[in-house]
């Protein structure tokens, strides 16, 4: 199993270099094809006297058309450098709404964290993307330029979500030295965490993947900071999560683990919906 197509988000006002390194060399280590892919939104037109002039909207057209031509530029020359096999779609639209929509040509999807994100014209919104691109998506922190995955943390939760992300983090698990799993769980769950977790390393295994260290935590605090704790511990450099396995509306009222990584995580998530 392998990831055979990756997308990759460039902005198109800024210049995401380390990002497009990164999701270059992940495409070099599984063969794939990298997709960049960029949008920019139109603005509410401004009016004058109650009128819109048609000429003020194809000069804002044609100036966006511009610099998604000079976005296409610069990623064809500096992932051309890093990687062969590249494709470029662009479009007019809002940047959610076009990574969904292009996300079915994409085993993977790249998108940077950025803080503080820009507007909803210019910039992906990663809760947005994670939730309707119907792929993985690796989220990666600003001043992230490279991706070992040597050493891999699973956060298990017996959801759907978290379900669906083991074995979409397959590829990288395959090619990883440790795989850690760990469980959060309540004061008398101990017994089902560790079954659970169990469960998963045998599935694990049955694909070749020898999964260890087995962790349950008894939950202190914050789930979110529990995971990274073991995870800079073991000294890895991504993890791999369910998204949302609550409605997104419950887990930005409650303060929800997905909200906390997607915010302030220093290593790469990996996260299905």
């Amino acid at each position: 199993m392998s990831y055979k197509t990756i997308m990759v988000y460039v902005d198109a006002e800024s210049v995401p270099q380390q990002r497009v390194r990164l999701a270059a060399a992940v495409a070099e280590k599984f063969s794939s094809t990298l997709i960049g892919l960029s949008a920019l939104a139109m603005r509410p037109p401004v009016a004058t006297d109650g009128v819109v002039i048609p000429e003020v909207l194809d000069a804002e057209i044609k100036q966006m058309n511009a610099t998604l031509s000079q976005k296409e530029n610069w990623f064809r020359e500096f992932a051309g450098k890093l990687h062969q096999k590249l494709e470029w779609r662009s479009a007019i639209g809002f940047p959610t709404d076009v990574l969904v929509r292009e996300a079915r040509g994409a085993d993977l999807i790249v998108i940077g964290r950025s803080k503080p994100q820009g507007d909803l014209y210019s910039t992906v919104n990663l809760a947005g993307a994670v939730l309707n691109a119907g792929r993985p998506v690796l989220v990666v922190p600003d001043g992230i330029g490279s991706l070992r995955a040597k050493h891999v943390v699973i956060g298990w939760k017996d959801t759907r979500e978290a379900r669906r992300a083991v074995p979409d983090a397959l590829p990288f698990l395959h090619e990883a030295d440790s795989v850690a799993i760990v469980e959060i769980h309540d004061t008398d769950e101990t017994g089902l965490a560790q079954k659970n977790i169990d469960d998963v390393a045998n599935f694990l295994g049955r694909h070749k993947i020898k999964a260890g260290p087995k962790i349950t935590l008894q939950r202190t605090g914050s789930d979110a900071g529990q995971l990274l704790r073991v995870a800079q511990d073991a000294g890895a450099d991504l993890l791999v999560t369910g998204a949302y396995g609550h409605s997104r509306l419950g887990e930005w009222f409650f303060g929800g683990v997905t909200r906390a990584l997607l915010t302030s995580s220093p290593i790469c998530c990996l996260m299905s919906h």
